[in-house]
This record gives structure tokens, sequence and C-alpha cells, in this order.
């Protein structure tokens, strides 16, 4: 089956190697290995965006240099970008001190990305560039386009790889075929090579 891997990057960090030391990861080897054989892996579309670095100037540095193994390493991934939105809001306190019942927070979301999967989706399905579908998130946002894939193309495949821990989303689980999730131990036998080959990139000292 020739099949699409569609990955929500943050949501994937923050669930699956975000505090560990498998962040320097190959995602071709990853998802070979928790895909069945008959699943041929044709793209590999990876959505993020770009870290700031005012809090630490060597965040872009080290997601620049992941993204750029990325692309030399795996000849069949694609990255998008969306951006982060930083505004200032009023957030309740758990417990009021002196009478102050809010205070205000700096809150930066990462826009874009959750919509871009969606309408690549769709696309691709439209377009019949896959026969199997493999969404790598646990946002229940994706829910929509993967119930328009489901009705009006029902000869395609939707599997569900759940990153990290905890339950998968409802609403998600109704459109899937198939659910996997990726565990710690695969994660660690997925990694890219500290030095990417014929290059000068180099796995960040500190991952």
């Amino acid at each position: 089956m020739r099949t699409i891997i569609y990955i929500d990057g943050f949501n994937f960090y923050y669930r699956a190697v975000k505090d560990t030391k498998f962040k320097w990861l190959d995602f071709m080897s990853l998802f070979q290995k928790i895909l069945s054989p008959q699943n041929k892996i044709i793209q590999i579309k990876y959505f993020t965006a770009l870290v700031s670095g005012k809090q630490n100037p060597q965040k872009p540095i080290k997601q620049q240099t992941f993204l750029r193994a990325l692309r030399k390493h795996i000849s069949e991934i694609e990255i998008y970008y969306g951006h982060f939105l930083t505004h200032e809001v009023s957030a309740p306190l758990a417990k009021p001190v002196d009478n102050k019942k809010k205070v205000k927070i700096i809150k930066t979301e990462e826009k874009g990305s959750d919509v871009n999967i969606a309408v690549h989706l769709l696309n691709d399905a439209w377009l019949d560039n896959y026969d199997c579908a493999v969404i790598v998130s646990n946002d229940s946002d994706l829910a929509e386009s993967m119930r328009l894939v489901r009705q009006y193309h029902p000869k395609k495949i939707i599997g569900l790889i759940m990153p990290g821990k905890g339950h998968p989303s409802k609403e998600l689980m109704k459109y899937a075929h198939f659910i996997k999730r990726i565990r710690t131990g695969i994660l660690e036998k997925s990694q890219l090579p500290n030095q990417i080959p014929n290059t000068n990139i180099y796995k960040p000292k500190d991952w």
C-alpha cells in the first residue's frame, strides 16, 4: 500500500521525545518498524514551526540542525511550517493570593499545523496519492478531515499512531482503521547516525 505519514511535529515532540535522549530521530526507520511490511512509505510530511531563541538562543540552532539532518538523510521527507503566536492573556489563579484572582501571562501557541495536516490529508486523498494515510498526532481537531476521507474515499485506509503515553483521542479513534502507539524502546532503536553520512551535520552534544 502506498503510504503517506502526516506528523504533527509539536504534538509528537511534547508527547513522545521531550526530556528524553531520543530527539535525534530517524522517522523513516521509526515508522518502518511500527507499520506493516505491506506499507510502502512514499512520503513523510512533517508539520512544525520554527522556535524562538529569545529565552534560549541554542533552541533554534538545534532545531535547524535536526531539520537539515532529516532532509539530507530521508529523501521521502517534506517539511511544512506553521508559526508561533505569542500574546498576553489573563489567567485565573488556582489559589488566589491577597484577593488577587487573576494574573497576566505570556501565552505562546503553535498555529497552522493542524489545518495544514487536514488540508494535505484531504488533498492527497482526492489526488489519489496514497492507499493508506497515517496520522501521527492526538489532536482531535483532525477528526473531521479523517471523517471526510472515510466518507468520500472508502477504499482508503487511515491509521492513527499515538505519540507518547495517555489515551488516544476518542474523536480520532472513530475514523481510524488501525491504531498503534510509539513506545520508548522503538524510539531508542530509531535514531539518526551521530554524523549524517556525506555531510558535516552532527547530532548536538546535549541531545
